[in-house]
């Protein structure tokens, strides 16, 4: 799995954290995310929004029901049932069942979340119920059971239908906020195999949703409207998105939706930001991944920055960044390359960017999140995750030695430190967490394989939960010996233990579950919409008490599911319901009410006063309904809720309004109330403090209000070693003590510390973040300011900013020095470049941001730092590639090889100088065994005649280029070089392709001017300028016979038959109309004539000398094996002393005075090379390029 830096901001209930695993395809529900089971996200005041979805379809598992609470419900709609996490209902016999469409991109609120449910609905076929379906309930010795006979309880209620709109699946619910008895309700035709939405009606509510006003003549009659949004600062202000496959716009309203104004967009809104105090400011992400930017609600728009990453675009923090105008964006450089800037709203410009992070960092891996900002880059496969603390600058994030992480997320950020998950490399199914310092650097383990599921859209989730309302609670899913359990913890995870399971069942039969053989269990599901029931719920205004769906035993099962409850924080547990119910809040957890699942008509709910011992039914409908979802007023004290649902498949939208504030006959009074202490199993004292809070008598059936408040009130306590973790490098041993893990130093101080100075000398042991005890040990376990001694430099590090190995000439490399012991401020540094430049600096405080060079040549450099001070040195060596873009590859082979003769085969590079070189040959049809070199050169020796094929390929960094060529191999043949008339240059293109086209023309101008036969000549036009080529003769196969001497006469005949006929001009060609070209003999030899006798070089002589008599031609004979000179040449620096580097082809020298007899011709061919460029420069135009000459070894 690769490793991947992912988070995404906290919101004000539980904490809800989304992690995107997969790049590109933004904000859509089928993308793979991690998240815990609660996270707090994004900011405060989100878009109270409802969307409940219907969809008809067949299936086998029937009917599914959704019960939703209000804008907390993520945390406070439980359920009991199957477990699976997912939210849904479901029954055996329904034919239909919905489903949610998440193939098409989708606008997202102000956390960049949309609010989808799956609501079902089955058809007109379904067969009635009996009316006793919702009568039962799992609450024995209850009020309702007590009151049986008597006449039924009922609620003050109304009921309003949504007519005209029984064809609609999808609904969107919005009240407007406290103190506001708006809401706004979006319903729509969605079209699942047109994958859009053909049909939308807007409807509206002043009484507290008593009664709706249709609006479509308001925002137009055919306008198609898709999304609904609000501001989060100002919930009058409200924005309603219209379906982009008809038109482009937005409507906007700053009067809780009574009247629109249309404004044209030219983009299509795939998300939308709000700024967290700023109740105009937006930000608007583009399906081209164009990021936009409104100051004005949506009325115009400004394109901020191109190429951004999907979901990687974050407002600034006060307090934090310089201006609240800021912003904090990932843009798209390259394929595996993006980059980490800050610009500000109205001018994000190139001068005006801000890049953070000095280099690229990985694709989707920036988050910022409260005072941290987190950003990944991997080196040769694996990650390196850099955090910064309060925009100061990024350091690589510190765990544990051999973590090895394969995945990475952030959790949280609260309270200033660090939550991350992280997958190890011999894990698969489950995380680890990890808990920082302050600065986000250092990590501990806090508690191990914690279980991860697929959620119900592709998104990873963490069973772990932060319980509302008490600093320092989670609970978490943990599997150990192959079975999952249940854990809790009060100190943010110093200490975990199992939960008790209940005394008693609902029959009031006693429960056998001794510890640690047998606990509770719970499922950490919250559902991805925050109106969506899940399985455990908390709330802020009624610390304690938990709801939760589960079983107890050995392990979780999905077996036996109930819900359970508990009102003292996990220390004692009770079973309220055994079947399925939806447990919500009310009065700000002074009364819970409980609606059924059940896929029939209900019209009953539960309602129960003192913590869910006892439960009375009320009817809130004369006629049972099917229960689609759930709306309660925003706040805290929702005493005002509706119920959506239909009376039957083809009915109108029912919408039922509750008025729960007629069964509170007085609002509460002091008297009312009690006290309750916080404690984990009789411990008084949790993270450093004893807090008591306040909360209602079980007797007392009052309405507590807006203005209740929890009044907690905390004492100090004196520190215990329970208030400490483990510092970094320390482990937890079985006795609890913490001790340095085998790979850790004590002793290794920060290479800040300088002798004068001071530093914190670890006891292994840290404070636990936000513990406020005082006193007791924390002298004892609170590490110790020393005095910063003098010692001789250890472990120093050499490395590049970017990490890597490699670089390019001309680039600016950053060389980054670490000391891990010893006196930074007195330890000078020595750094040796390896290219003859060297640099010195007092101290390692001067070189923090790194050291800049900028190599010139290519080649492999030894880089050397060298620390040093009175008492000792350290060395550190780091071998730098540095390469240069390798352009084009030329392989140097004769047209013509001698068979048994070694053939000199050279490839020759462009530029010449490159860097580090693999050369894979393949020779003749050998194409299993590549020969594989480090040189440019190899010799061959053909054993058979015919025709070889010779491919060579050049590695260099990530570049591969080859070049093939084709030799005839032959035991006799001779050579003529041949020269051109002049206008042949002017048409010399001088490509290959151009080269073998004229090449073959020769050949048969040759042929008909000689009458001699095809299989006789070959022709090799030559590369470079002027134009030359080389004549080749053969000997005929009917006449070679076993004496050289009879077959060196041939081909000494048939040569006189060719120089004659180009003595004569009798071989021309016609390049193209009105260019004639006429051959002629060179005066030079570019080849021996050869054969494999002894008295070969004789025969050759007196043939020599027999043409420089009648003035021909002239041979000359030559015997030698050559290089080419200037490959791989690395050029010297004047002045200075010898680079030290490897190269990884053998450096020749310019041309040997030996050499210097050859040939003029051959000289001038080979001038490109011998120029030895500096750099990645290359030869001047002018030189003549001619490569393709043949060299022999005979």
């Amino acid at each position: 799995m690769e490793g991947r830096l992912i988070s995404v901001p906290k919101s004000d209930r539980a904490l809800r954290f989304w992690m995107v695993m997969t790049c590109f395809i933004i904000f859509q529900r089928a993308n793979s995310e991690i998240t815990c089971r609660s996270c707090r996200r994004g900011h405060t005041g989100l878009a109270r929004e409802l969307l409940v979805e219907f969809t008809a379809r067949e299936t086998p598992s029937g009917l599914k029901g959704e019960v939703f609470g209000d804008e907390e419900a993520a945390a406070a709609g439980v359920r009991s049932g199957s477990g699976s996490g997912s939210g849904r209902l479901r029954r055996a016999s329904s034919p239909l069942e919905t489903t949610r469409n998440t193939d098409k991109p989708h606008p997202v609120d102000q956390d960049g979340r949309r609010d989808f449910l799956n609501i079902h609905q089955c058809d007109g076929a379904r067969r009635r119920p009996r009316r006793s379906g919702d009568d039962k309930v799992g609450q024995s010795g209850g009020r309702a059971e007590r009151r049986v006979g008597q006449d039924e309880l009922k609620l003050n209620s109304s009921t309003f239908a949504l007519t005209g709109d029984s064809s609609h699946n999808q609904a969107m619910v919005h009240w407007s906020g406290q103190n506001s008895s708006v809401i706004l309700m979006l319903t729509k035709l969605h079209d699942f195999n047109l994958n859009s939405v053909t049909e939308s009606s807007l409807w509206r509510s002043t009484d507290y949703g008593a009664t709706y006003q249709k609006l479509n003549d308001k925002v137009g009659a055919k306008t198609i409207l898709s999304y609904l949004y609000v501001s989060p600062n100002n919930k009058r202000k409200i924005m309603l998105l219209t379906d982009p496959e008809v038109e482009s716009s937005l409507l906007i309203s700053s009067d809780e939706g009574a009247t629109y104004q249309k404004y044209r967009l030219n983009f299509y809104i795939l998300s939308l930001l709000f700024h967290p105090e700023q109740e105009d400011w937006i930000l608007a992400y583009s399906h081209e991944q164009k990021l936009y930017s409104s100051v004005e609600f949506g009325r115009r728009w400004q394109l901020v920055h191109e190429r951004v990453a999907p979901n990687r675009f974050y407002w600034s923090k006060m307090g934090l960044d310089k201006e609240p105008g800021l912003i904090h964006l990932e843009t798209t450089i390259s394929e595996g390359q993006a980059m980490y800037v800050t610009c500000k709203l109205q001018n994000c410009t190139d001068a005006n960017k801000v890049k953070p992070f000095p280099g690229y960092i990985d694709p989707n891996s920036l988050v910022v999140q409260d005072e941290y900002v987190f950003v990944q880059v991997s080196t040769a496969g694996k990650p390196v995750y850099y955090v910064s603390a309060k925009r100061d600058v990024f350091t690589p994030m510190k765990l544990p030695k051999y973590t090895l992480p394969k995945d990475l997320h952030v959790i949280s950020t609260d309270e200033n430190r660090v939550v991350a998950a992280v997958q190890e490399w011999n894990q698969n199914e489950t995380y680890n967490l990890y808990v920082s310092d302050t600065s986000g650097v250092y990590y501990t383990l806090a508690l191990e394989n914690v279980v991860s599921s697929m959620g119900p859209e592709g998104n990873m989730m963490v069973d772990l939960y932060e319980v509302a309302g008490i600093k320092g609670m989670f609970l978490a899913n943990r599997k150990a010996h192959k079975q999952v359990k249940t854990y809790i913890t009060y100190n943010r995870g110093r200490d975990w233990r199992l939960l008790q399971a209940p005394n008693k069942d609902l029959r009031g039969n006693n429960i056998r579950c001794i510890l640690p053989y047998c606990s509770l269990h719970l499922h950490l599901h919250v559902s991805a919409n925050p109106y969506t029931s899940g399985n455990i719920a908390s709330r802020d205004s009624a610390p304690g008490i938990i709801l939760a769906s589960g079983s107890f035993g050995s392990e979780l099962t999905n077996r036996n599911i109930s819900v359970y409850i508990t009102s003292d924080a996990g220390n004692t547990w009770r079973q309220i319901f055994n079947e399925e119910y939806a447990v919500l809040y009310l009065d700000q957890g002074g009364a819970l009410v409980a609606i059924r699942h059940t896929p029939l008509p209900i019209r009953h709910l539960w309602l129960s006063f003192d913590e869910g011992r006892q439960w009375s039914k009320y009817s809130f409908i004369s006629i049972p309904l099917f229960v689609d979802g759930v709306l309660g007023e925003p706040g805290e004290e929702t005493l005002i809720m509706t119920i959506f649902g239909h009376v039957s498949h083809r009915s109108e939208w029912q919408l039922v309004k509750i008025d729960f504030r007629s069964i509170f006959n007085r609002r509460c009074t002091e008297a009312d109330y009690q006290t309750w202490h916080l404690h984990n199993q009789g411990e008084p004292c949790l993270m450093g403090v004893k807090r008591i809070y306040r909360k209602l008598k079980p007797t007392s059936r009052c309405v507590m209000g807006k203005l209740h408040s929890v009044s907690m009130v905390s004492g100090p306590c004196d520190c215990t070693e329970a208030d400490f973790e483990c510092d970094y490098g320390y482990e937890r041993r079985t006795d609890g003590k913490c001790s340095p893990a085998f790979w850790f130093h004590p002793s290794v101080m920060s290479r800040r510390c300088a002798a004068g100075m001071t530093f914190l000398n670890s006891t292994g042991y840290r404070k636990v973040v936000s513990n406020n005890c005082t006193a007791g040990v924390i002298v004892e376990y609170t590490a110790r300011r020393q005095q910063c001694p003098m010692q001789a430099p250890k472990g120093l590090h050499l490395v590049t900013s970017e990490g890597t190995l490699t670089a390019a000439v001309g680039a600016n490399v950053t060389f980054l020095v670490f000391l891990e012991q010893g006196d930074g401020a007195r330890t000078s540094i020595t750094l040796d470049f390896g290219d003859g430049h060297a640099v010195t600096y007092s101290n390692l405080s001067s070189i923090e941001d790194g050291i800049k060079y900028i190599y010139k040549t290519a080649g492999i450099f030894r880089v050397t730092a060298v620390g040093e001070n009175s008492l000792g040195s350290e060395t550190a060596i780091l071998h730098l590639h540095i390469l240069c873009q390798l352009e084009y590859i030329h392989l140097s082979a004769p047209f013509v090889a001698v068979r048994n003769k070694e053939v000199n085969l050279t490839a020759v590079l462009w530029p010449g100088q490159v860097g580090t070189v693999t050369y894979i040959w393949w020779i003749e049809n050998n194409t299993e065994q590549p020969i594989i070199t480090l040189e440019g050169s190899v010799t061959y020796t053909f054993p058979q005649e015919g025709i070889s094929t010779v491919t060579v390929q050049v590695s260099v960094g990530n570049t591969i280029l080859q070049d093939r060529k084709t030799i005839f191999v032959h035991e006799y043949f001779q050579s003529h070089l041949l020269a051109f008339s002049s206008n042949m240059d002017d048409h010399n293109p001088d490509v290959p392709e151009w080269r073998l086209d004229v090449s073959r023309v020769i050949k048969y101008s040759f042929i008909q001017a000689t009458g001699v036969s095809e299989d006789q000549v070959l022709v090799s036009v030559l590369p470079g300028l002027p134009t030359t080529a080389e004549l080749f003769l053969l000997l005929d196969k009917e006449f070679i016979e076993g004496r050289p001497e009879k077959n060196a006469a041939h081909l000494n005949q048939l040569s006189e038959v060719m120089l004659s006929a180009l003595n004569q001009n009798l071989v021309k060609f016609t390049l193209r109309p009105g260019v004639q070209v006429t051959v002629f003999a060179a005066h030079l030899s570019a080849a021996p004539l050869v054969d494999s006798s002894e008295n070969h070089s004789t025969s050759a002589t007196l043939m020599l000398l027999s043409l420089v008599v009648v003035g021909l031609a002239v041979f000359v004979i030559y015997k030698f094996k050559r290089k080419i000179p200037g490959l791989n040449v690395y050029a010297q620096m004047q002045n200075e002393k010898e680079q030290e580097m490897m190269s990884p082809a053998n450096p020749t020298e310019a041309l040997a005075g030996s050499q210097r007899d050859l040939v003029h011709s051959l000289e001038t061919l080979d001038t490109a090379f011998n120029s030895q460029p500096v750099g990645c420069k290359k030869p001047p135009v002018h030189v003549t390029f001619s490569a393709e000459l043949p060299t022999y070894v005979v």
